[in-house]
């Protein structure tokens, strides 16, 4: 299926440089990998680490699920040569850190060929201001929010609503959404708290996130629950549908089910939720 139309309820970050969790990721039920050559690993690693994915990745088995490289950033010593290596071995998408602006994306977009997307780290003040126009840079496949580096950046507090994060939270998913990219949260740093990530998970759904980035495979299955339409939707879903088609059928512009009028943006709304549904059984299949 396009790229754009690809499930991402389920982000997990896998580090490059562990082949027992590089062999693990070829069996969990995520939607896609963020194979990270950055944070997860130390420096002294880097160059062993780059080379542990490439063969991990020239081997294969991680389809479905849409593999993505989060390189080490272009002005450290080490991110020219990340991209120069995964660039031919052509992953869904290359994960730029710390994007600041489109030209950041552009500059890279240069080394790519084929269908290889660029995944931008909005992670930083300046990039959260930049966002519309990185989310319209060359190549641009998709958003990930680096809460953790903002939350550091902002001098902002803890909390378990997000306050000090929702304006740059919403500002990337406007800007998402006017360029048609997907945008996935951040992570949830308790992985053992299930209720706290629920709820986090929750919060994000409901702000119009398409997905949770993760740190453990434990996570995965409340991601996949939270950011899936429920049977409930689904089912809302079909009536809707079936109830506007009837309406149109009798020459009438507008429909009613259940006390509510249903209009063209619902239905547009019920097949999105219908197709998202099918892609996740076509995914799970």
């Amino acid at each position: 299926m396009p790229q754009s139309d690809r499930p991402v309820r389920s982000v997990l970050y896998i580090p490059g440089s562990k082949v027992r969790a590089l062999e693990k990721a070829r069996t969990l039920p995520v939607d896609a990998i963020i194979f990270d050559l950055e944070d997860a690993v130390a420096p002294d690693e880097k160059v062993s680490a780059r080379n542990t994915l490439a063969d991990a990745l020239k081997s294969g088995g991680f389809a479905p699920r849409q593999c993505i490289v989060r390189i080490n950033g272009t002005d450290t010593k080490w991110g020219a040569d990340d991209l120069a290596m995964f660039a031919p071995l052509a992953p869904d998408a290359i994960l730029l850190p710390k994007v600041n602006t489109s030209e950041d994306v552009a500059a890279a977009a240069k080394e790519l060929t084929g269908e290889t997307l660029i995944w931008a780290m909005m992670e930083t003040p300046e990039g959260i201001l930049n966002a519309a126009a990185i989310a319209r840079a060359p190549r641009m496949g998709g958003f990930v929010m680096g809460t953790n580096d903002l939350a550091k950046d902002l001098n902002c507090r803890d909390r378990a609503d997000r306050l000090p994060l929702m304006t740059a939270l919403q500002t990337c998913l406007l800007a998402a959404r006017a360029a048609g990219i997907p945008c996935v949260d951040g992570v949830f740093n308790a992985f053992r708290d299930d209720d706290g990530l629920r709820a986090e998970c929750e919060q994000g759904r409901d702000l119009g996130m398409d997905g949770k980035t993760l740190i453990h495979p434990a996570q995965v299955a409340i991601a996949n629950a939270a950011f899936g339409p429920t049977d409930a939707e689904a089912e809302l879903a079909r009536r809707q549908i079936a109830a506007f088609d009837a309406a149109i059928a009798e020459g009438k512009g507008v429909a009613v089910l259940d006390g509510r009028i249903i209009e063209n943006l619902h239905v547009d709304t019920a097949r999105r939720t219908l197709a998202k549904l099918a892609a996740i059984a076509a995914l799970e299949s």
